[in-house]
């Protein structure tokens, strides 16, 4: 804990921002932001893992803060399905934007980024009544997130999202507005029935921890004020397109789930793709092995949209202005520094849900690297010679080092001649097989979150080395291209470290942590070391304080059944 933490500590007030005088550009006035001579203007778009993250880790002094985002606050995301049933109250998941950036001495304007000047380096953004302002920056990081993807389907509108405080707030009061119809005497059967049925399309992690919350509210909070025979009737239904849920996760933890959910009744629907949503029912299509759709209806009195991601609007916007860079219909394009492609003079950062980062695809240098391997004179490569080029290569390709360093002690496996040596063919399959294992980073808060904390270390290190250095700041200023190659060089470039995917399932919790380690929990302890993981990340000692006073209410008195949080 920082004392920045302690606003006691902490009495300097922020600096009003105001707009330049007498100035239009496209026809809106121009913000005039904080610029001190000698840094220079970092504008972050969004308040979520990423921006939050690289926020946290940037050096006090070393840039002139803007944030632009239309929520006031950052969320802890892994908690918003606890939320949904009151396991956690929505202040605990809570922190104030204008808290985090303190410390940094940052300005915050509440609203929305909805065009960019990249000639000019000027972000439009629009605030509440519809007042547009042009923001000026030295360096931008976009992290506005992702927007839930359709699929086709129809009826979206009928639908709830679990994404913000109010969609969990909106959750909540569905689910105990529809047990309150379900026990009126007027209430048919058919009725109650459908109204205590609640669907949930996408077998994702949110999608599936907040079924487990749910089922937990139904079975060990509700029954003590509801009638056992309404009870009964209650479904907890999952539609996942996949064949199997959690399948970003080892198939033992997907099989687990699919047992755990099977044991506490719940239906899981694998397979099929949900085509359209009204008042009263769903409709999904179910794809069988023979090639053969089946369609099916079933009511359904609440449906949570837990899909897959695409692109934001202003995401968008950005790429449509980079069309030859800009070639991913899901996300910005990045470097290995995090950089927009695109941009010439690299001055525009992208991270978490909005963007991807760009592997290299070997296969395609296999000529360069395969002579690199060898001595000249040499047609194939020892396995001295495997050695060293494993490790050149793992520190020319930091995003591919993981499935390199790998690749010495399966020396034999790609040596099919057993001759001792790796030849071109050989070598051509074994980059096949590395570029194989390239897939995009997933759309998971610690992604998010250490991509953050790698760019905000990197802007630091940019701003001292150009403070200590005056002749590299006039040369990078002069040349678009020479402030890229130098800032290359000055930051390594971004490694993910991948530290487990967490899951709970209701009374069990799940674990993967890559390279076919996983952890598997159906009991009390699994419940309280998933939140003991979360309660670690916290960003502030007052929300860790706040978690522990919910887990404790919860443990002593249960849940409340009120639907206001």
């Amino acid at each position: 804990m920082g004392k920045d933490e302690i606003e006691a500590f902490d009495t300097e007030s922020p600096l009003e921002l105001t707009l330049v005088p007498d100035t239009l550009y496209k026809g809106h006035p121009v913000v005039q932001t904080p610029h001190t001579a000698g840094r220079e203007r970092l504008v972050v778009l969004g308040s979520g893992w990423g921006a939050v993250s690289t926020l946290k880790a940037l050096e006090c002094g070393a840039y002139d803060v803007t944030v632009i985002s239309p929520d006031n606050y950052f969320i802890f995301t892994p908690l918003l399905p606890s939320v949904t049933v009151g396991t956690v109250e929505f202040r605990s998941v809570l922190e104030a934007i204008r808290r985090i950036i303190k410390r940094t001495r940052g300005s915050y304007i509440e609203a929305a980024a909805v065009d960019i000047d990249l000639e000019r380096k000027m972000v439009l953004v629009k605030q509440a009544g519809e007042e547009m302002a042009w923001v000026p920056y030295d360096r931008l990081v976009v992290g506005v997130g992702a927007q839930s993807i359709t699929h086709g389907a129809t009826g979206l509108e009928f639908c709830h999202k679990l994404k913000t405080i109010n969609d969990a707030r909106s959750i909540r009061q569905h689910i105990m507005a529809n047990f309150e119809k379900a026990v009126r005497p007027t209430t048919s059967l058919e009725e109650k029935q459908r109204l205590l049925t609640f669907v949930v399309c996408g077998g994702g992690p949110t999608g599936c921890e907040f079924a487990a919350e749910l089922y937990d509210f139904l079975t060990e909070d509700l029954k003590h004020y509801f009638p056992k025979a309404v009870q009964e009737m209650v479904k907890v239904v999952i539609v996942q397109s996949q064949d199997h849920i959690l399948n970003m996760m080892d198939s033992v933890i997907s099989e687990f789930a699919e047992r755990e959910f099977a044991r506490h009744n719940m239906t899981v629907i694998t397979n099929s793709r949900v085509q359209s949503i009204d008042e009263t029912a769903l409709k999904y299509s179910t794809k069988h092995l023979d090639g053969s759709v089946t369609e099916h209806e079933i009511p359904q009195g609440f449906v949570l949209w837990s899909t897959g991601l695409s692109l934001a609007p202003f995401t968008k916007l950005l790429c449509d202005k980079l069309p030859n860079a800009q070639k991913n219909r899901h996300a910005i394009t990045v470097d290995e520094h995090l950089r927009v492609k695109g941009v010439a003079d690299g001055s525009v950062y992208a991270l978490g849900d909005c963007a991807t980062v760009e592997y290299p695809h070997l296969l395609n240098h296999i000529t360069e690297l395969f002579d690199s391997a060898h001595h000249v004179g040499n047609t194939e490569i020892t396995r001295a010679e495997f050695r060293v080029f494993v490790k050149e290569a793992a520190t020319k390709y930091p995003n591919a080092a993981s499935h390199l360093l790998t690749l010495e002690r399966d020396f034999d496996s790609f040596d099919t001649d057993g001759n001792g040596r790796i030849s071109i063919d050989e070598f051509e399959h074994m980059l096949e097989y590395v570029d194989s294992k390239l897939t995009a980073l997933p759309a998971l808060a610690q992604v998010a979150s250490q991509e953050g904390v790698y760019l905000g270390h990197g802007l630091s290190h940019l701003a001292a080395m150009y403070a200590a250095d005056e002749d590299t700041r006039l040369k990078v200023e002069a040349s678009p291209e020479a402030r890229r190659g130098v800032e290359a060089q000055a930051v390594r470039p971004f490694m993910y470290h991948h530290r487990g995917t967490l899951a709970y399932l209701g009374r069990a919790a799940a674990a993967d942590f890559g390279d076919g380690r996983a952890y598997r929990g159906s009991n009390l302890a699994a419940k309280y070391l998933w939140r003991s993981v979360y309660w670690s990340q916290q960003v502030s000692l007052r929300t860790r304080l706040l978690l522990a006073m919910d887990w404790l209410k919860e443990l002593l008195f249960g849940l409340l059944i009120n639907p206001d949080l």
